[in-house]
């Protein structure tokens, strides 16, 4: 059973001259659908083709050609909509939005305004041990994308790439829950998580298969309490949009940046202005890009050809059935059956592979436990240094579980399990077999472990009238033996023999 007792973190203040101020936050999400086929035709989604490779004759809006509905990215969607617990809405519809880019052939994007496929969910983003904020979703509709404009390729031309055209795209709108540049990107980045784990889109945001729309705007504290009382927006402030950001780092920057603008054109006594502003890393700053248009400025109208789409509720039962453990409950259930800490849970649940290779490993080793600390520090330590993803790891889910199952048999001791690992990662192979050939097993003869002990006291005379003044130096003789061995006499015995023979 998931624990739910979270307490709601405190927001943002940021200090101005006239006083404190509190940071509101609203967020767009544009999350690609993993789907091999576009929204309305049958072209490939495929990134990094030839440009303009990817493109049907509807892609292109040639005359005549009329979208066809994929049925398939409407089911993505809907296990979104269900994995963040939110109002399947059987009956929906599609509409133009109307403007005009180069990449934009129809001069209109079809999208859901009035009647989204997705009604009202939430999304719990945990921001320690618990503190969670809880953000309300308003809604996903489905749209297609547009094309991208290539404005670097000659001084004094601009081309376009139609691969993306018609790519399908949710977009997940949240409510203006968010109060912090840190919750904003935890938010992004638990939602990218939930999405990997339904397999409803990759969440590469380096690709822009993951962008996000932020709004922030600013007030004094206690108006936003009287927003959450009221659902009154005037409470909270003139929003500005910050479009496209595609990086949890300059999304922070963003909203910590145009929150002080704010604070500074208010207290000033001027008014901000509702606009789209653009984010430049470089500088470190926002910049506008044009006044904020409202839905009306689109022109919105039913897609005259596309019926209404209706669903059955037995499909979406279906879908819901087939859902996978999701992060929450899969962290939960990490604590409970392996009594692992919320810390360990919270790293292995964060991406779906590396919590799959560590199920397996623990289920092979059977020790969670020691499974959780030899995944996370020493495999992801040693992945990261090299740059791989878990997916790339030169050692298996049942190698690792082999050399822990060495060390809980007393067939090795930590120390060797390090060296074995290295060997394991670097050359591969079955670590039984490398312990046995190698002559890396333990020794857990006491005559012999006597025998080294005796060699270092007689050896250490002053060290050892030290010792028995202070029974803390005792551990020099421990490790003294451990070196004369190479690691391979058994801990435990070489300490309760070290003190026996020091008559401690």
């Amino acid at each position: 059973m998931l624990d739910l007792s979270f307490e709601s973190p405190e927001p943002k203040r940021i200090s101005g001259a006239t006083g404190d101020w509190e940071l509101v936050i609203g967020m767009e999400i544009h999350a690609q659908i993993s789907s091999q086929a576009k929204l309305f035709s049958g072209a490939s989604t495929a990134f990094g083709a030839e440009p303009n490779s990817n493109v049907s004759f509807v892609d292109a809006a040639m005359p005549g050609m009329l979208p066809v509905v994929n049925e398939f990215c409407i089911e993505q969607a809907v296990r979104t909509g269900l994995g963040l617990k939110a109002q399947i809405n059987l009956v929906s519809a599609f509409d133009r939005k109307n403007y005009f880019y180069p990449d934009l052939p129809q001069g209109y994007q079809i999208s859901q305004l009035y009647h989204p496929l997705v009604g009202e969910g939430e999304v719990l983003v945990e921001m320690g041990p618990g503190v969670a904020r809880l953000v309300r979703i308003e809604r996903i509709h489905v749209e297609q994308d547009a094309g991208k404009s290539i404005h670097d390729m000659d001084p004094n031309m601009s081309f376009v790439d139609l691969n993306r055209t018609g790519v399908a795209l949710m977009e997940i709108v949240s409510r203006p829950d968010i109060r912090g540049p840190e919750e904003a990107a935890a938010y992004v980045g638990k939602l990218r998580q939930i999405l990997r784990y339904l397999g409803t889109c990759d969440g590469n945001m380096q690709n822009g298969n993951l962008r996000a729309d932020v709004n922030v705007s600013v007030c004094r504290p206690g108006q936003y309490e009287k927003y959450q009382d009221s659902q009154d927006f005037s409470h909270l402030g003139t929003r500005c949009e910050i479009k496209n950001m595609n990086s949890m780092r300059f999304i922070q920057a963003a909203i910590e940046y145009e929150a002080r603008r704010q604070i500074g054109i208010l207290e000033d006594g001027g008014a901000v202005g509702q606009e789209t502003r653009l984010f430049d890393p470089d500088k470190g700053e926002t910049r506008s890009m044009r006044s904020k248009e409202e839905a009306h400025d689109y022109r919105y109208f039913p897609c005259p050809d596309l019926l209404p789409l209706e669903i059955e509720q037995a499909w979406v039962d279906d879908i819901a059935a087939s859902l996978p453990e999701l992060p929450d409950e899969k962290k939960a259930r990490f604590m409970t059956d392996f009594g692992l800490t919320d810390y360990d849970a919270s790293v292995l649940t964060a991406d779906v592979a590396n919590a799959a290779y560590f199920e397996a490993v623990a289920a092979e080793a059977g020790d969670g436990k020691l499974a959780a600390n030899w995944v996370i520090n020493e495999l992801f330590g040693r992945l990261k240094k090299d740059a791989r993803e878990i997916t790339e790891s030169p050692v298996s889910a049942g190698q690792l579980a082999g050399v822990i199952r060495l060390i809980k048999a007393g067939d090795i001791s930590g120390k060797i399990a390090k060296d074995l690992f290295e060997i394991v990662y670097t050359e591969g192979g079955d670590p039984a077999e490398i312990v046995e050939v190698r002559g890396m097993k333990q020794v857990t003869d006491t005559g012999a472990i006597e025998k080294a002990v005796d060699e270092i006291i007689a050896a250490n005379p002053a060290q050892v009238e030290k010792a028995k003044q202070n029974p803390k130096l005792a551990g020099w003789f421990v490790g003294q033996v451990m070196k004369a061995t190479g690691g391979k006499a058994n801990p435990k015995a070489v300490n309760e023999i070290v003190a026996v023979k020091l008559g401690l």
